[in-house]
């Protein structure tokens, strides 16, 4: 009870907190409002808990600064409010890294137009386009997600297991939905009656759906947003009566999207998404999360807390907020060999730091041994919705 109590005043402090009043800042950028705005809250939940946990255990270097999380919205869809809540956060707020952003389009613009110029690295927890792998970044784009080319192929294989065998697909036209979608069909083996794409924020989506049925495809796999045009879709496509089965990327699985749909609509509904291994620093960081009344199995929240924790890490082996060679201290911290540091282990970290150790972080949603393009392998798994919410079943292979 004290800790929880301890790390909500951190969490509370943290978000009262002055930007003057800090001395180092990490930012947070994610879609606060738009087609995520229901998945995003505990995303941040997760990265809060990791700078009330550091700033609890000691704050940064020997004088024990303090950490602060401002943030900005992305909104998602609109490159500009990303790149332009990437410029505050860097340019007004001072930030020397940043978490996110979320929604793929929102990472590559932020980082082409703001944060690989200002020299500012980016860990992603959510972002999965398979274009992220190839951002001309400078090494600076870093994500905790696996790419949607492999969630593309376990979702192929998911269907194909299933013995589903004849699929349309609607995706959302920007570089998650086409990404994915393309991923998908390169991997599936059964027979894709349609491709297409849609335009998010529309009220009415019935003539692609009619375009959609007219293939005569039973199952209706839609790669888009719970709160945005994944929602309406699923809602109308119901209610035409021309889909038997419903499937979903990461973006559908939110408490939301079945609320506003209904439980009995969806009842049955397959998805995947990112998943978090049984390793030590999972238990570790979901009784973090229990303990303050957040979900620790809420999609993107641990790689949000794995996100923050090597930042900061990064920043510690460093000794200083210089963000020249930030990018390699990220590697490094996350990087075996090294005495292995788990989720909320920030005293033990400091100390093996300034004690000249090589440390490996090996966080709550995997051991992220960073590619050369900033990627880890991570893992999908398996949920079907049953009893009016999502249920994971398996880890899929």
């Amino acid at each position: 009870m004290n800790k929880k109590l301890i790390l909500s005043t951190a969490i509370a402090a943290a978000s009262l907190m002055g930007t003057a009043q800090a001395e180092v800042k990490i930012g947070f950028l994610g879609g606060f409002t738009g087609p995520i705005e229901s998945l995003t809250p505990p995303i941040f939940a997760g990265a809060k808990l990791a700078v009330a946990q550091i700033n609890v255990e000691g704050g940064l270097f020997s004088s024990g600064e303090i950490l602060e999380m401002p943030s900005a919205d992305t909104t998602c869809v609109d490159a500009s409010a990303a790149s332009n809540g990437a410029d505050r956060l860097i340019n007004s707020d001072g930030v020397i890294a940043i978490v996110g952003a979320l929604c793929s389009g929102s990472t590559i613009a932020a980082s082409n137009n703001v944060a690989v110029p200002a020299g500012v690295p980016m860990i992603s927890p959510a972002s999965t386009s398979p274009a992220v792998t190839g951002l001309d970044d400078n090494d600076l784009v870093f994500r905790t997600a696996p790419s949607d080319a492999y969630q593309g192929e376990m979702l192929a294989k998911l269907l194909e297991a299933k013995g589903i065998d004849d699929i349309a697909i609607t995706y959302v036209n920007n570089d998650y939905g086409k990404g994915l979608a393309d991923a998908l069909v390169g991997a599936f083996n059964g027979n894709v009656a349609a491709n297409e794409a849609h335009e998010d924020g529309k009220a009415d989506y019935r003539a692609e759906l009619g375009s959609l049925a007219s293939t005569g495809a039973e199952t209706l796999v839609v790669l888009a947003y719970a709160d945005g045009s994944g929602q309406t879709i699923l809602r109308q496509a119901y209610e035409s009566g021309d889909f038997g089965r419903f499937v979903g990327g990461d973006g559908m699985v939110g408490q939301n999207l079945i609320d506003a749909v209904g439980a009995d609509v969806l009842d049955g509904m397959i998805a995947t998404k990112p998943g978090i291994p049984e390793i030590a620093g999972q238990s570790v960081y979901a009784d973090a999360m229990t303990s303050l009344g957040q979900d620790p199995s809420a999609v993107f929240a641990g790689q949000a807390y794995d996100a923050a924790f090597i930042l900061a890490l990064a920043i510690e082996s460093k000794g200083s907020t210089d963000t020249e060679g930030l990018s390699e201290a990220i590697r490094m911290v996350s990087t075996a060999p090294g005495e292995v540091i788990l989720p909320g282990e920030w005293a033990k970290a400091k100390a093996a730091l300034a004690a000249g150790k090589d440390i490996n972080y090996e966080g709550a949603s995997g051991n992220h041994e960073f590619d050369a393009n900033g990627d880890v392998p991570g893992m999908i798994v398996e949920m079907v919705v049953e009893n009016g919410a999502f249920v994971q079943k398996s880890i899929l292979k």
